[in-house]
């Protein structure tokens, strides 16, 4: 691949976006080549855990390649806002837990990948923003739904409307963040959140992030549906057994996903 940088290492994939020089903007074939990655992580049974970056130092995504915009009709404009959106809600509905490794800017369609993962972590000095506004148009993947269930609806519209810029420290006072790094530490938190999650077993992870993704979307009695067959799923596995069998023996218990 030309743009997507892939390894995987302890059932832990790393997704990086692969365009400094441009910010790490979305063109067509990044997010082809984005979707095709994807694709593969979610039928991937040997990775329990993704992070999704940018290369450089300079930005995690500045969205939008609007070089690329510049030159396109409108039906090739709307191509590429279709090609957004469905990568993005792949990516939400992924069945391994996500987390953003927030490196630099993180504008517009950038914004928008980081609110399409589960978790979001940046560094202390990256910027971010659903910019949209100031190009006469309005967030296109996901922003205008995540963002207020994440953070609510007014602070979401102010953020939306004024296209306002902010620091990691002010995103995570709105609640768009879940920690800021240290200088130096940015992956190495990543690593640890999902340390913490991947110590339990796949199966109850892969369920619990089914029924509370699903769940926001619908009435609290469907949700509660989807949690009790979530649930069903995991009475019958040997990890629920050796979960028991590791507690009556004082011992941490190895899972195995089955």
């Amino acid at each position: 691949m030309k743009y997507i940088l892939y390894e995987e290492k302890n059932h832990i994939a790393y997704v990086t976006i692969n365009r400094p020089k441009a910010l790490n903007t979305f063109n067509y074939q990044t997010l082809a080549e984005l979707g095709e990655v994807v694709d593969n992580i979610d039928i991937n049974k040997e990775v329990r855990g993704v992070i999704f970056t940018g290369a450089g130092e300079q930005a995690f995504s500045a969205g939008a390649d609007l070089k690329e915009r510049k030159t396109l009709g409108e039906q090739e404009v709307r191509r590429n806002v279709k090609k957004i959106r469905d990568v993005f809600n792949a990516i939400y509905q992924m069945n391994q837990p996500t987390v953003a490794a927030v490196n630099g800017y993180a504008f517009g369609g950038g914004f928008e990948l980081m609110l399409a993962c589960d978790f979001r972590i940046a560094n202390a000095d990256a910027q971010m923003g659903l910019t949209e506004l100031n190009w006469a148009i309005i967030p296109g993947a996901g922003g205008t739904q995540r963002l207020p269930r994440l953070i609510g609806e007014s602070k979401a519209k102010e953020l939306i409307l004024t296209a306002r810029k902010i620091t990691a420290a002010e995103a995570y006072e709105y609640g768009a963040l879940n920690s800021v790094a240290k200088q130096g530490k940015l992956m190495e938190d990543c690593e640890g959140l999902l340390a913490d999650i991947l110590a339990n077993s796949p199966i109850a992870i892969q369920q619990a992030k089914f029924a509370i993704t699903n769940g926001m979307s619908v009435d609290f009695q469907t949700g509660m549906k989807m949690e009790a067959k979530a649930y069903e799923l995991t009475i019958p596995t040997k990890d629920r057994v050796e979960a028991l069998q590791a507690f009556s023996e004082k011992r941490d218990p190895v899972f195995t996903g089955e």
